[in-house]
């Protein structure tokens, strides 16, 4: 194959606005002379299994399973006892994660891979020397708990077969039921699709079946097919993971989530294409008092009606629209304490924007709406909670549309979407619209640009545009870094962002290097900043060993970071820390944590902190330590506890929090959570206590009712809602929520506001 000459030069020569297109074009054009055709398997495949053989292990450790053909639908009951099983050759051998990477698991696993010309279908018979030490304590969808908390087997299937991206399905002795999508190592926790699985429990240990139709995944084309899968069980009262495929310890829980480790999936064939539409309608009923209106009202009744429609362009191109959204479903966030002069983030929540949300990822920051430590301040170029939120209250929208997926070697997402106007937050008819295309190279690594647009009817237009690119060198090597610029309707200028940013994630050391800037003005209107105007210097270390002969403790973690910032627009110093802490994880799950930390900070701009309380610019020097114990999720009663202390603003902070979980049954769980916080400063003194809990009741794995209770002691506010949620046919759902607001300062009349709410959805795919 003759290669095309390509000269980068003439990029360097493009006006600014154009360089990052041209540098990237020109590199995509290098790249792609390297890259096989689109379609081309992510691997070089062993030789095909013979039947009966369902198992092949390579001598440089992969594996390769076969997927056998059924004449007939399996019966999804969690029961292996019907003539295939006997039938067809069991894929065993797992291997452990942890705790003692690469051995053989504890316990015999036997798994099996079917299909028909609908349906996907995975099994498993989980043995067990101790069945009475299984633990099963969560029935809930979409639980978190349903792994944290027990016994588990999750099954990842990478149908693209581009080792990149999945989709995972994971349950546990109950049959309780998680989905998740999986996107360059991330998990997308809220998508959701429509499968069905069953488990049950028998003498020597517990089985389960999955059933997940061919319509629930994206795959190139139709007739044989090469994927990737892989599947772990977890083993809770050892704290052991164990694959079907080796996995190094240094992955951790995200270990299902690195597909490069997958098992390569032969012998299955996928139907021909159908018309891949889905049409999901939505009807409301809604009655709404609000005290603190113009005009208050009560009780004043609503109705409405949309749909939701989803039709693939392709088997792994999907096009989606949607006609009055509505959110009736949305569960309430969870009040936080913050005692920062920064705003809070929370997560994306929304069906509709969920799908494809793995593919807006820019620069190393993931979408779920959480960073972690030093990822806080990495801004987000686009994040779909800044349409139809404003001002705390929901925006309606009028409808948009949207296309998600993969062609080739090159992620795909594009989205428009138009909300009305909603006097009472201030804001009018917006059009918000988001472009992202991301590239694979090599094996593991990257290259994308991404566009967002925000155009209100008054012509205050904001944009953002941005390239980046993520290199993974090897599996514990990451290099990564993005490019982004802003531009304002009225600013005097363009803003500019960039980061640098290389991890190294072994077992036993880790390092982290960046350099991030965020220019004074930068602001992704359709996006998050948390803050700007600083340049930051950062390095991190740990070193982790694992402790082979304690009978107790598993893992000591040592772990320092220093933080260096300098304010772009006067070059001084903003910001300056170093951080310590020291960790032990137990066998048992649980985590002790001890941290201390110094931080300089200089506060530009004075600021309120709390009622009556306002901090003024200046330099402050703080101190802190703290100590935090986690509980593990398998017991009756889990849950965290920390206590701090340490000087603030020139005075002294104080706090001690617990968030946690009861679960005296499978079916009933009370979360109560606790945060306070004492600040005596010469500013003023207050306190930020906030005292929440949640009480779910499961009796079916797709129907729960969940009730939320927050009292903020100190702003006299309580929030209360109950949300009943049943999934009455896999993807049809119906809705009842209860939401109120008081105001616990009022001697009479204490309600503020208050809404009740019935939806019901139905699925239709044809």
């Amino acid at each position: 194959m003759q290669r095309q000459s390509t000269n980068c030069a003439g990029a360097t020569r493009l006006m600014p606005g154009r360089l990052v297109g041209g540098l990237l074009a020109c590199l995509l054009s290098h790249l792609a002379a390297a890259q096989p055709a689109p379609g081309t398997p992510a691997r070089t495949l062993p030789d095909a299994l013979v039947p009966p053989a369902v198992i092949t292990r390579a001598a440089d450790g992969h594996v390769t399973l076969r997927a056998v053909r059924l004449t007939a639908p399996l019966t999804i009951d969690g029961r292996i006892d019907e003539a295939m099983y006997r039938d067809t050759p069991a894929i065993d051998g797992f291997l452990q994660q942890v705790p003692r990477e690469g051995a053989p698991a504890s316990e015999r696993t036997e798994a099996w891979i079917f299909f028909d010309d609908d349906t996907f279908y995975f099994a498993a018979r989980c043995w067990d020397s101790h069945p009475e030490r299984i633990v099963a304590n969560e029935m809930r969808h979409d639980s978190v708990n349903i792994f944290n908390g027990g016994d588990s087997m999750t099954l990842v299937i990478d149908s693209l077969h581009d080792g990149r991206n999945g989709v995972l399905f994971q349950t546990n002795p109950l049959g309780g039921l998680r989905e998740q999508a999986i996107a360059d190592g991330q998990y997308i926790e809220s998508w959701n699709t429509v499968w069905n699985v069953r488990s049950t429990r028998f003498a020597g240990g517990w089985s389960t079946e999955m059933a997940i139709p061919f319509k629930s995944l994206r795959y190139r084309g139709s007739g044989p097919q090469v994927w990737g899968i892989n599947f772990r069980r977890v083993i809770r009262s050892r704290n052991e993971f164990a694959g079907v495929t080796p996995m190094p310890a240094s992955f951790g829980s995200s270990g299902l989530a690195q597909m490069q480790v997958a098992a390569t999936l032969v012998g299955l064939v996928t139907p021909a294409s159908s018309r891949n539409l889905e049409v999901k309608p939505y009807a409301i009923a809604s009655a709404t008092t609000d005290r603190t209106a113009s005009v208050p009202f009560t009780n004043r009744g609503t109705a409405d009606a949309g749909l939701d429609l989803k039709y693939g362009l392709t088997r792994s191109l999907t096009a989606d629209a949607t006609i009055h959204t509505d959110f009736a479903q949305v569960e309430e966030d969870l009040q936080q304490v913050n005692l920062t002069r920064y705003s809070l983030l929370f997560p994306e929540k929304r069906d509709f924007f969920l799908e494809g949300q793995g593919i807006y990822a820019f620069g190393g920051r993931s979408l779920n709406g959480r960073g972690s430590g030093d990822t806080d301040d990495v801004p987000i170029l686009f994040f779909s909670r800044q349409i139809g939120l404003a001002a705390g209250q929901t925006v309606p929208v009028i409808g948009g549309a949207r296309v998600t997926g993969k062609a080739g070697r090159y992620d795909l997402a594009a989205l428009n979407i138009t909300t009305d106007a909603q006097a009472s937050a201030k804001v009018g008819t917006t059009n918000f619209s988001a472009v992202r295309l991301r590239r694979d190279v090599f094996r593991r690594s990257n290259i994308g640009l991404i566009a967002t647009s925000r155009d209100p009817v008054d012509g205050t237009h904001s944009r953002a545009v941005g390239a980046d690119a993520s290199f993974r060198l090897s599996p514990n090597n990451t290099l990564l870094g993005y490019y982004a610029r802003t531009d304002v309707a009225g600013g005097t200028s363009q803003a500019t962002s960039y980061r640098a940013r290389y991890d190294y994630t072994g077992d036993r050391y880790g390092l982290g290097l960046e350099h991030l800037t965020i220019d004074p003005a930068f602001a992704p209107a359709v996006g998050y900043a948390r803050r700007d105007d600083f340049r930051r210097s950062l390095m991190t270390a740990r070193f982790s060993p694992r402790l082979r002969r304690s009978a107790r403790m598993r893992k000591l973690t040592w772990q320092s970071t220093v933080d260096y910032d300098t304010s772009v627009s006067s070059g001084r110093v903003s910001n300056r820390s170093v951080d310590g802490s020291f960790g032990i994880e137990f066998h048992s799950g649980d985590i002790a944590t001890l941290q201390a930390a110094r931080e300089y900070e200089r506060v530009p701009v004075a600021f309120r902190l709390a009622p009556g309380v306002t901090v003024p610019a200046g330099s402050y020097d703080t101190a802190t330590a703290s100590a935090s114990y986690s509980i593990a999720n398998q017991r009756p009663v889990a849950g965290k506890v920390s206590v701090g202390i340490g000087s603030f603003y020139d005075g002294t902070r104080r706090e001690a929090g617990y968030a946690g979980r009861i679960a005296p049954f499978p079916q009933v769980a009370l979360e109560p959570s606790v945060s306070l916080a004492w600040v005596q400063s010469p500013f003023g003194d207050f306190s930020a206590r906030l005292l929440a809990s949640r009480v779910t009741w499961t009796p079916t794995t797709r129907l729960f009712v969940s009730s939320l209770v927050q009292w903020n002691v100190d702003a006299h506010t309580v929030g209360s809602s109950v949300r009943l949620r049943w999934e009455y046919v896999p993807g049809s759902e119906l809705f009842v929520v209860y939401s109120d607001g008081r105001d616990t300062a009022r001697t009479t009349g204490s309600l503020v506001n208050r809404s009740v709410a019935v939806k019901g959805t139905r699925l239709f795919r044809f």
